[in-house]
């Protein structure tokens, strides 16, 4: 019998924060090698780069959302059949979700390069020349490794499933930071411009995807790696389904990025977008603690779900409440002291887009206050199997809260109300949260 130790044992406050630490630290250099990207482009391309950037952000995200729901959905899947010791259905489950998101990998490639340029104007590209050159140049390089992409993000969570959230850090520590080292090289030292930015980012994208193919081909010797394939259709809508709150938080991100996108260029212009795609990266450094711990802890939530081990449920639930309550406080902290010096290492202090971003992060930061909460929530109950309850916190949380609060706010408010919405929409969010946790822990027993 396999025993998949990193999930099956008893678990403290002290060996959740050891086991989801990994995880964390995935996110959080994502984030860093991310806003690197951004600052070599900002600072050795120029703003209207930068601004191409954030323009095809809505189909980036689209292949991310993918990849996400695959992922989680499926990790989900595939750890409860684990704590139900059913090893060989779950290998076979997960062979066959990793040969789909390569599929659905190669379809977003070739309608994605044969519609591109209607596709980027219709998110604003053809303001200008320039801006559509440059977000032309940028989206075909990112295109050609769709399903590259779509692997390298779901191989980050099922090898956390596989009990080896280390080799996940490793592999993308070696993958981002290759991806800084070609920023440079590429940027800086050979001037190729955001289409060195593009390359970058691909080959940083290539490398932990190919190793967690081969490691998954030839790790035998673990509890989850590449078997022969089962068609079950099922599993697979299951683990769409399951993840579908990760994917509606996704793509909710590109609609409102275009809105935000839309208002910034009517009330301020090129250089609101830009300190927008600041404002993107600021909080996507910020907030890997949160996504982290949800996601590295979420396999172990979905196996003593399945092993029906309430105690350790229970457990584990009140410790997270505890983690992520302190760390809402401290990101929070960190951002007043830290996000001024973040938007200035992005842009020059002084500058236009730096007073807009400076401006907007005043407010704007309120909402970390509320993140923690809300993330952990729509993770928790996407690891119970609940991706109705999952996906209706996330919808409401990314999308509808934050249209309705672009919709309305900017026209009473103008600038700030745009700034607002953030913050609105995460409050508002964590009253929904506290409802539906209440109303369904008699179901699952999490306290």
């Amino acid at each position: 019998m396999y025993v998949l130790k990193g999930i099956e044992k008893e678990y403290t406050m002290k060996s959740l924060l050891a086991y989801a630490a990994p995880t964390i630290g995935v996110m959080l250099f994502i984030a860093v090698y991310t806003m690197v990207d951004g600052i070599f482009v900002a600072r050795y391309v120029n703003a209207t780069a930068l601004s191409a950037v954030n323009i095809f952000m809505p189909i980036y995200t689209l292949i991310f959302a993918t990849a996400l729901m695959l992922g989680t959905g499926g990790s989900a899947i595939i750890a409860k059949k684990m704590g139900e010791n059913n090893y060989q259905e779950a290998r076979k489950n997960f062979t066959f979700i990793v040969l789909c998101g390569v599929v659905i990998g190669f379809i977003i490639m070739g309608f994605g390069l044969l519609f591109i340029r209607p596709l980027l104007e219709l998110l604003g590209a053809g303001a200008s020349n320039q801006l559509l050159e440059y977000t032309m140049i940028y989206g075909k390089i990112i295109l050609v490794i769709s399903p590259l992409l779509i692997i390298q993000m779901m191989f980050e969570n099922f090898f956390v499933t596989a009990g080896k959230p280390n080799l996940s850090f490793v592999i993308t520590l070696i993958g981002g930071s290759a991806n800084i080292i070609l920023d440079y090289v590429f940027i800086v030292v050979w001037d190729m411009g955001i289409e060195g930015a593009a390359i970058a980012t691909a080959i940083g994208i290539a490398i932990p995807a190919l190793v967690g193919m081969v490691y998954f081909l030839l790790a035998k010797h673990n509890k989850l790696y590449f078997t022969r394939p089962k068609l079950d259709w099922k599993v697979f809508l299951n683990s769409c389904i399951n993840g579908s709150s990760e994917m509606v938080t996704n793509l909710s991100t590109s609609v409102v990025t275009i809105a935000f996108n839309l208002l910034m260029l009517k009330y301020i212009g090129v250089e609101g977008v830009a300190a927008v795609t600041i404002m993107l990266y600021v909080m996507m450094f910020l907030t890997p603690i949160y996504m982290g711990y949800s996601v590295g802890i979420a396999p172990i939530i979905s196996y003593n779900y399945g092993s029906q081990n309430t105690n350790q449920l229970k457990r584990i639930f009140k410790n997270s409440m505890l983690v992520i309550g302190i760390s809402s406080i401290v990101v929070f902290g960190i951002s007043l002291l830290l996000g001024p010096l973040l938007i200035q290492i992005m842009v020059e202090k002084g500058s236009n887009v730096y007073n807009i971003a400076i401006d907007g992060f005043r407010i704007f930061c309120i909402g970390f206050l509320f993140m923690g909460l809300n993330i952990f929530t729509s993770m928790l109950f996407t690891a119970l199997s609940n991706g109705k309850v999952s996906a209706t916190i996330s919808l409401l949380r990314t999308l509808v809260f934050v249209l309705l609060g672009l919709l309305v706010l900017p026209v009473v408010m103008g600038v700030h109300g745009i700034w607002i919405a953030i913050p609105l929409a995460e409050f508002l969010s964590i009253i929904v949260c506290v409802i539906l946790l209440n109303r369904n822990r008699r179901i699952y027993h999490y306290y």
